[in-house]
């Protein structure tokens, strides 16, 4: 991923970024993946066949949401001149693996719902400011906007 440092926000306004992943399945279950110089193996536990090399793919959609929420809640607090010393992110998804396995067709295959509890440490600041934090935190949050807003995803055979 290239990063640009903006200066004003009208150009942040016209900017676009792109992020690039390339990946290689080397079981069934298990993907060697690469994004940037970041290398890393997603797999499944060993009850989904996998060998429990990586996080699944799930797992890692959640961490992107836990990652995502603290760059953005810290980036939020200081455009907004709060002092946020630290967060904490608990990050519970619930879902019915049938759609998945073939079993069942009767829910959707991903999570039904995800449950985010944030724990976070601020000096000097009440109630309304760190809700209205957190609001502008999870609204700005492009993981949070991927996962409830339908992004439009083209699958295609090479």
């Amino acid at each position: 991923m290239e990063v640009k440092k903006i200066n004003s926000s009208e150009e942040a306004c016209t900017m676009q970024v792109d992020v690039n992943v390339h990946a290689k399945s080397e079981t069934p279950s298990r993907l060697k993946i690469q994004s940037g110089k970041f290398k890393m193996i997603i797999d499944e536990p060993e009850n989904m066949g996998g060998t429990n090399m990586g996080p699944s793919p799930v797992q890692v959609l959640l961490m992107s949401l836990a990652g995502c929420l603290n760059v953005t809640g810290h980036e939020v607090a200081r455009q907004r001149g709060m002092k946020l010393n630290g967060m904490k992110i608990d990050i519970k998804g619930s879902m019915n693996p049938c759609n998945f396995m073939g079993c069942s067709f009767d829910e959707r295959a991903g999570f039904q719902q995800i449950n985010v509890s944030i724990k976070a440490d601020f000096e000097n600041a009440d109630k309304e400011a760190i809700d209205s934090w957190l609001h502008e935190t999870e609204a700005r949050c492009p993981v949070t906007d991927n996962i409830k807003e339908g992004t439009n995803i083209s699958v295609n055979i090479k």
